[in-house]
């Protein structure tokens, strides 16, 4: 479970170097709860091409905040900011990060 709460907050910041395809079948996987052979079914392709191109996804976004960090850079920042700030500020820069 812990794995699928962090492929989802990670996903968020890289999803858009993903083809339609592969956002479509990674968010319906861990978003929407949707079982390999669900998607597939939907998109009228196999459940290994599902299960090949989530697993692309999940291996690309590990890989890319490995070098880039962009979600650990946002929690450190978070820590350090809690403690000095109102929630509502910290919500704003949030939505900015």
């Amino acid at each position: 479970m812990k794995k699928n709460i962090y492929l989802n907050e990670i996903y968020v910041y890289y999803k858009d170097l993903f083809t339609e395809k592969q956002q479509q079948y990674f968010e319906d996987y861990y978003l929407n709860d949707l079982s390999l052979s669900e998607i597939a079914e939907n998109y009228n392709v196999s459940r290994n091409a599902v299960h090949n191109q989530i697993k692309i996804v999940e291996e690309k976004v590990i890989e890319y905040e490995k070098i880039l960090g962009l979600q650990e850079k946002k929690n450190k920042i978070n820590s350090l900011l809690k403690n000095k700030v109102d929630d509502k500020t910290l919500d704003k820069i949030n939505e900015i990060l």
